[in-house]
């Protein structure tokens, strides 16, 4: 009987993989550059975390998470989000104590969410983002929106929006829950069960019902910037002003709240249409929270963070063919032994190759040469080392470029000096010195200046 995997999740790999490597390389690389260190927390929490700062009134906590008992009867919960973890983390530590405020933190890990598996939708994801901890300037948050905006343009995603709102202070969403609550206690009999769940728990959670009667019914509620403290009002003025100057383009969405209970103040999605006009929706989405520390036992410390779901980025850049050609895996010297005897050499002189930094993969099978160049095209392979009776006896093998077909016999002693000499031959990509014709329309450069570059 075949094993197949568990239903909503998927399998990552060739490339795949190379994608999600890219991906996740250019959004740490950025993160490090606006000052944010990695963080790993674990899978698995108490399950108590999830609902205490996530929130009872959740989709998330109601209805998504993979919560069980384990052996000493205890009940933990595969993490739905990082947020709420990485808050336990720097308070279980005592990072406010030990580290200069704000703690800026990235992450890149699965996530797991028991939701109905559809077109992009897995029960375990990936999600990439980043938690900003510790300090109540609003110039925070208009940072970390800066960092998520940075990163969809070096992607290579231009048209990109923020929709932005603001939940206000804790007096703003309490004066807005009592009206809104008696907004929808005279609707609620014709909305949907989870409505009349939220209308209870809280009624925020109403705003972000995606059944479509229901919201035509939230269009005529009341609006949060109807119940603004005047504080609420020029915090949320001045982190407006502030992206009008970083020349970020936002809208004002009266109706977003995000899904989770621990946000307060400015909230934000990106959304994304692309050149070809496909509207994409919110491809990443965060916000500020004032209370989600001191939650779980901290102090009472504000943070903002973001998240993007690697899958979702993934599919949209390979949509728009946004993907370089060169991030997926070329191999650079495939070594074909002409004959099992030889393999012995050629699994030596591949190792001779890998130390000095270049990839490099050999034939197993004793088969014969065509074969073996059928398969080091498949492999794309740069190069083709040949070993036979020939070159062993007399201390050489036979190095031949697989894009120009030419070869040269090389001594094993001066093989790495030859191969370093061939990856640095050409500059011609960035500069005056081509002799490849690389820079003609159309013509596919076959020098490896990049590729010594990267080793």
């Amino acid at each position: 009987m075949i094993i197949i995997g568990v239903k909503g999740t998927h399998d990552i790999y060739n490339n795949e993989a190379c994608e999600f490597s890219y991906v996740e390389n250019v959004m740490k690389r950025i993160s490090e550059i606006f000052a944010f260190t990695e963080v790993r927390p674990p899978v698995l929490e108490h399950s108590e975390l999830f609902v205490r700062s996530v929130g009872e009134s959740s989709d998330v906590v109601r209805k998504e998470m993979y919560t069980f008992l384990d052996k000493g009867d205890r009940s933990l919960t595969l993490r739905p989000e990082f947020t709420a973890g990485i808050a336990r983390l720097i308070v279980q530590n005592k990072l406010t104590n030990l580290q200069e405020l704000p703690i800026k933190m990235y992450y890149c890990g699965p996530v797991f969410r028991y939701e109905r598996p559809q077109l992009g939708r897995y029960r375990q994801f990936n999600q990439f983002g980043v938690e900003c901890i510790g300090h109540d300037n609003p110039i925070a948050d208009v940072d970390v929106i800066s960092l998520a905006f940075t990163i969809l343009q070096s992607l290579g995603l231009d048209n990109v929006t923020l929709k932005i709102n603001t939940l206000g202070d804790e007096e703003s969403r309490n004066n807005y829950r009592d009206a809104l609550k008696e907004y929808f206690s005279k609707r609620i009999d014709k909305m949907c069960p989870d409505c009349k769940q939220r209308l209870e728990l809280n009624p925020l959670r109403i705003l972000d019902c995606k059944v479509p009667e229901d919201k035509e019914i939230v269009k005529d509620a009341p609006k949060m910037s109807n119940y603004l403290t005047d504080a609420a009002k020029e915090k949320f003025k001045y982190i407006l002003s502030l992206l009008e100057e970083m020349a970020i383009p936002y809208e004002v969405d009266d109706t977003l709240v995000r899904g989770l209970d621990y946000y307060s103040d400015v909230v934000f999605e990106f959304h994304y249409k692309s050149s070809k006009g496909n509207d994409y929706g919110a491809i990443g989405a965060g916000g500020h929270y004032d209370k989600l520390i001191k939650e779980v036992g901290g102090p009472d410390v504000p943070g903002v963070g973001f998240s993007f779901g690697v899958e979702r980025l993934v599919s949209v850049l390979k949509d728009d063919e946004l993907i370089p050609n060169d991030v997926y895996n070329n191999l650079e010297f495939y070594v074909m032994p002409m004959g099992a005897k030889y393999q012995p050499t050629g699994i030596a002189v591949a190792n001779i190759i890998r130390m000095n930094g270049y990839s490099v993969d050999m034939c197993l099978d004793d088969i014969k040469l065509g074969s073996m160049f059928k398969r080091a095209e498949k492999k794309n392979a740069k190069f083709a080392i040949i070993i036979g009776e020939n070159e062993v006896a007399n201390g050489k093998v036979i190095l031949k470029n697989l894009h120009t077909q030419e070869q040269l016999e090389v001594k094993l002693n001066d093989l790495k000096d030859t191969i370093d000499e061939l990856f640095e031959e050409h500059e011609c990509c960035c500069g005056d010195d081509c002799d490849c014709d690389c820079e003609e329309e159309g013509h596919e450069c076959h020098c490896h200046c990049h590729d010594k570059k990267e080793n």
